[in-house]
């Protein structure tokens, strides 16, 4: 059966692929690098924030299948530069020719099939994060005042922590605060007509004011923080309410957290893409060094051209021819025996 995309090679030609494949092979494992850089550090992101992100979210496998795949890129590189560079000696390559082809089909099929998982999985994930942000959100400022309730007892410490950090407050808005009581019922005053009437005026019993917590405060304000009675124009006769953002955090934690992710998801999509082309071209090349080499016995300064070739006939040929090589070339030639002279036929005696 006739090869399938063969190419010509000659001598110049042969040697300039190798040299060329021995440079792409470092910026492969260069971009596997920053793959696994960039993996681990949204990886780290989401660990940290996990606490207002739903359980079910499924994008945590974005990084950890990139950490698989970064890796498969890094070590393709590696051996691709150490093969090219055997290849240009022939006393370097033999050993080469016994474990290049199997790698070859571990390159393609597995670290292959792990970036072009992660790239599919950092163009469909993202998606997901806006509702399993909203649930997370949600529940996270319902269990603010939790602090004495088991499983809940840091929930007031790590929001705090969110909105200082990120320089939010709220879900989408700082009068997410209005709609949940943050305050628990333990510092609630009980001998308090006014806590009284407003426990007794809330169908579900909740003490919910016009306020915010303390971490929802701009500390650049040049005034001290104005952060109850939000909603009355009348509390605060020198605010101007149109300034709001001058007193508190202007943004909801839901959309600066959002554009976060998003941001890391799309960086490490880049590199994932990147990582990508240089892993096909490595692999493309390395499978005509391979086969062109083949041809010439493993010696690259052979006489004559020769042809390299991407399958010889078929997929399921291109494995069996893969494995093939690498078994046939850890084998030794059996020396030739000459073969025997017939023996004289002796003449009878008269």
């Amino acid at each position: 059966m006739a090869a399938i995309l063969p190419l010509s090679l000659p001598l110049q030609a042969r040697i300039r692929l190798a040299q060329g494949l021995w440079l792409f092979s470092w910026l492969l494992a260069l971009a596997g690098g920053l793959t696994l850089i960039s993996s681990g550090y949204l990886l780290v992101q989401l660990w940290q924030l996990s606490p207002f992100l739903d359980p079910s979210c499924s994008f945590p496998a974005l990084p950890k299948t990139a950490l698989a795949a970064g890796a498969a890129a890094l070590g393709m590189g590696v051996v691709g530069a150490g093969a090219t560079r055997a290849s240009l000696d022939a006393a370097r390559y033999p050993p080469w020719r016994g474990v290049l082809g199997p790698l070859l089909v571990v390159g393609t099929v597995g670290g292959g099939g792990l970036l072009v998982l992660a790239v599919g999985l950092a163009l469909a994930l993202p998606r997901g994060l806006d509702a399993a942000l909203e649930d997370g959100l949600g529940a996270a400022l319902a269990h603010y005042k939790d602090t004495e309730v088991p499983g809940h007892c840091n929930a007031k410490r790590l929001m705090d922590e969110l909105q200082l950090g990120h320089h939010c407050c709220g879900r989408h808005s700082y009068k997410d605060w209005f709609t949940v009581q943050w305050i628990s019922n333990r510092y609630l005053d009980p001998n308090n007509q006014d806590i009284i009437d407003q426990l007794q005026s809330n169908v579900e019993g909740l003490y919910l004011i016009d306020g915010v917590p303390f971490s929802c405060c701009n500390p650049n304000a040049p005034r001290p923080c104005l952060q109850n009675q939000l909603s009355n124009p009348q509390a605060y006769p020198l605010s101007d309410p149109r300034q709001r953002s001058l007193n508190l955090w202007e943004q909801g934690c839901h959309g600066v957290l959002l554009r976060h992710l998003w941001g890391l998801a799309s960086t490490l999509g880049t590199v994932l893409g990147v990582t990508l082309v240089l892993q096909v071209l490595v692999l493309l090349g390395l499978r005509y060094l391979q086969t062109a080499l083949e041809g010439l016995g493993g010696a690259i300064d052979g006489e004559g051209e020769t042809q390299g070739y991407l399958f010889p006939g078929g997929f399921r040929e291109t494995l069996k021819s893969a494995f093939h090589q690498g078994l046939c070339a850890q084998r030794p030639v059996p020396e030739e025996v000459p073969p025997e002279a017939p023996a004289e036929e002796v003449p009878p005696e008269a």
